[in-house]
């Protein structure tokens, strides 16, 4: 493995993340934070100086042909550089002790929106952009946004892309990797403009708007108030908001066929359909739930249960009433929507649609099978049968998915958090959703939660953003020991 070539593109990120906080250093300016500006040039200075150690000791003429063991290294060490990189703001300004502060850039960047902040009234405008910010450059992905902008990774870019791009689906959707990278992100640049304008239109304010639309395009969750998108009071923007978190958790490339072939491939693809199929039958479930047992008016039940499981479905995670009071049913349905998650090659974490439409397959020919034993084993995916390779591909995922919950569980609890808040906060941040349920939930926060509970979120973030095997496959001693190039 040559790790110079890691220490190399490490270096680039250090200074992409030192460019990234010149624009809320502008606004600290612009709006006499004067405190936070020295906070970010503190912040820039760490990174740029980390930028210039890394590209000494580096060496990029490797970065052409990078291995899959260097492609590994690289997306994983990126998350790790970047979130710390990412945390210095909060630090810094003294808002959060250093565990928290990662904790938050972690949340940030991975688009999971779990926030350790308890109070938002009393952090400045410009540190507020800023974790936003981190949302927006952690949906369309470190590396993605990387490959696409610097020219010079070519034939490497397709391991980090492969290691970022979530999903069994191929979200390769142009002949070269940096092609793709690009599209996709004019895409998911468009998709944040579109709803930004929107949402000034609806009423916010422009800071508002460019908050909240970055935080949704990219299924973050993180808002500029305490009370999130309830604090507005506004049907009209839920309804945009939440159609476009639904937007975000659909397969950008197939975005990107839309403009090619039309609007008849979203109807066409199996896992969009099965997405959308599944949230609207979540919100009839949870709709008739609220409206007979909390006495919710039909049109409030209908739009509070649109909401939020458009944002527990998409993995955003932003909030418009305290589902903390709702029925235990209504919470189970919320809790298995973001289980499930968003589809493959979009913003959205969880499981993914997709590899849920297989697993349920794969039980019914399993069940096929029992009462005909000598049936061969065929599961179709889009009329397409798909290889038993693909099959133990996804069963396997989900099995380690559980198996990950279950041990980083144990080891929330052992920090202090109880059993049953610690379940669905393990969840909840490894499918990048953020809230959970009880002190963690609506109303809630992480502020609570000690400092190595929020190292084992952290983890968990990580996990799930970079769907488990990327970091799991660090653990193996082959990884660090093989004299092999692979």
């Amino acid at each position: 493995m040559n790790a110079k070539v890691i220490i190399y593109l490490l270096g680039k990120i250090s200074a992409g993340l030192a460019i990234a906080q010149l624009l809320p250093l502008l606004m600290s300016v612009v709006y006499g934070e004067y405190a936070t500006s020295r906070t970010f040039i503190f912040s820039i200075a760490v990174a740029v100086i980390l930028a210039g150690i890394f590209d000494y000791y580096g060496d990029g003429r490797g970065a052409r042909n990078l291995s899959v063991r260097e492609g590994i290294g690289t997306v994983f060490f990126s998350w790790l550089l970047a979130a710390a990189l990412g945390a210095l703001p909060y630090c810094f300004d003294g808002i959060l002790n250093p565990a928290a502060a990662y904790f938050e850039s972690m949340s940030g960047l991975t688009t999971t929106g779990a926030t350790a902040i308890a109070n938002l009234d009393i952090v400045s405008r410009s540190l507020l952009l800023w974790r936003t910010l981190t949302h927006w450059i952690g949906g369309i992905g470190i590396i993605v946004l990387f490959v696409a902008l610097l020219p010079q990774i070519a034939g490497g870019a397709v391991y980090l892309f492969n290691a970022e791009v979530s999903g069994f689906s191929n979200s390769r959707i142009l002949p070269r990797i940096r092609t793709t990278a690009v599209a996709l992100f004019y895409i998911y640049l468009l998709f944040t403009i579109i709803l930004t304008g929107m949402l000034a239109i609806l009423g916010m304010s422009t800071y508002d708007a460019v908050n909240h639309a970055c935080s949704a395009i990219a299924t973050g969750g993180f808002s500029t108030y305490n009370d999130s998108i309830a604090h507005f009071h506004s049907a009209g923007i839920e309804i945009v908001t939440g159609l476009f978190m639904i937007l975000a958790a659909g397969n950008f490339a197939l975005y990107y066929q839309v403009t090619q072939i039309g609007l008849k491939v979203l109807w066409h693809d199996l896992e969009f359909k099965s997405y959308i199929v599944l949230l609207t039958i979540f919100t009839v479930l949870i709709s008739i739930n609220i409206i007979m047992v909390n006495g919710y008016s039909v049109a409030d039940g209908v739009r509070e249960a649109f909401f939020q499981v458009a944002s527990f479905g998409s993995t955003t995670g932003y909030v418009s009433a305290d589902y903390d009071q709702w029925p235990s049913f209504s919470k189970l349905i919320l809790a298995v929507t973001f289980l499930t998650g968003g589809c493959a090659g979009s913003t959205a974490g969880g499981i993914k649609v997709c590899r849920f439409i297989v697993l349920l397959k794969t039980v019914m020919a399993e069940l096929r099978r029992t009462m005909h034993p000598q049936m061969l084993l065929n599961v179709y995916y889009a009329k397409r049968r798909l290889p038993t390779e693909t099959i133990i591909n996804v069963s396997r995922f989900f099995f380690v998915y559980v198996l990950v919950i279950a041990i980083l569980t144990m080891l929330l609890c052992l920090s202090g958090v109880d059993v049953d808040e610690a379940v669905f906060g393990v969840a909840s941040c490894i499918s990048s959703v953020g809230p959970a349920f009880g002190s963690i939930g609506a109303t809630g926060n992480y502020a609570g939660v000690t400092g190595m509970g929020q190292l084992t979120l952290a983890l968990a973030m990580l996990l799930g953003r970079l769907e488990l095997f990327t970091v799991l496959a660090l653990l193996r001693g082959e990884y660090w020991l093989s004299s092999k190039r692979w």
